[in-house]
């Protein structure tokens, strides 16, 4: 099946990155509509008056706008400056702002406030942390069940540079699901994620799993930044030697020339045989499509990973 390829370049001057690419027009099943629905707007407005941060806006997620008008949103704590530079990232990277320590008051309001039956809380990496915000994490799982006990809460929670003590702080607090995401393949490391280490993301999701046997976990992919189609279920297999529940694979969209180009494009059927893989690997669920992002559908994420468990 002919694919849409990048060509890359090397740069005649010394931009930000060490290539430029030719990017072309992206495919027909990657426009999406743009936001404007009643919820959406009234969510953005909650985010401003209360000062929040949601990885929808500051990683330009496509699903902005399904997502916020199913009343499901995810938000960014801990700042919206990472301490780490991944190639792929579109959230800014440098020294963050001191910790904000009624973050997790401030946030469970807004949950309440938009009445929200699913939240997602990710953060940028907080490596000058000693436990890298795990607290935070913890605080914000709590705060949201005081106030509204049947919303379920992901959190999507960096490596904490492998540490199991932050690990354990986090669930702790029961999450619904524990998510991480993988990324891209062993092979890409160094180039998409520096900072990272691929068997430390496997490591961490198979703790995980080990210390909460029967929480869910979660982690994702990003396809389309130079892996190749072999590499890729080797990834989603080694997902599975974790113990890993829930499998998100997505398309990768480049935030801006500075940022890593993109290798190619995969087309809506490629997902759905990628979905087909992961099933028949034993993932109680995975999310599949050029759109998916980590958060993408996660309201229904949990109910059917949920349902598959309980499936003699």
């Amino acid at each position: 099946m002919a694919l849409p390829l990048v060509q890359l370049t090397r740069a005649s001057t010394a931009p930000a990155a060490p290539w430029t690419a030719a990017v072309e027009r992206k495919p027909s099943w990657l426009k999406v509509k743009s936001p404007g629905g009643a919820n959406y707007l009234r969510i953005k407005a909650l985010m401003r008056d209360l000062d929040l941060h949601t990885v929808c806006e500051e990683a330009r997620c496509p699903n902005i706008g399904e997502c916020w008008e199913h009343q499901a949103a995810t938000f960014m704590i801990l700042g919206d400056v990472c301490t780490r530079n991944c190639a792929y990232c579109a959230v800014a990277h440098g020294t963050p702002a001191p910790l904000d320590p009624v973050e997790p008051i401030r946030l469970a309001e807004a949950v309440a406030a938009m009445g929200l039956a699913h939240v997602v809380i990710t953060s940028v990496d907080r490596d000058d942390l000693e436990n890298g915000g795990a607290e935070s994490f913890a605080g914000c799982i709590t705060e949201i069940k005081k106030r509204r006990p049947d919303t379920s809460v992901e959190v999507l929670i960096p490596d904490f540079k492998g540490s199991e003590r932050a690990l354990r702080i986090v669930l702790d607090a029961k999450p619904d699901i524990l998510n991480h995401n993988l990324e891209t393949v062993d092979r890409l490391y160094r180039l998409a994620r520096p900072g990272g280490r691929y068997r430390r993301a496997l490591d961490l999701l198979a703790t995980a799993r080990r210390i909460a046997p029967d929480g869910l976990t979660k982690s994702g992919i990003i396809l389309g930044m130079g892996e190749e189609w072999d590499e890729l279920v080797d990834a989603m297999r080694d997902l599975r030697r974790a113990d890993v529940n829930i499998l998100t694979l997505g398309q990768y969209l480049r935030p801006s020339a500075g940022h890593l180009p993109i290798a190619r494009y995969y087309t809506p059927a490629e997902f759905a045989e990628l979905r087909a893989i992961g099933m028949s690997m034993g993932f109680d669920h995975v999310e599949a499509s050029p759109l998916t992002r980590s958060s993408y559908h996660a309201w229904e994420q949990i109910d059917q990973a949920k349902a598959t468990r309980a499936t003699p």
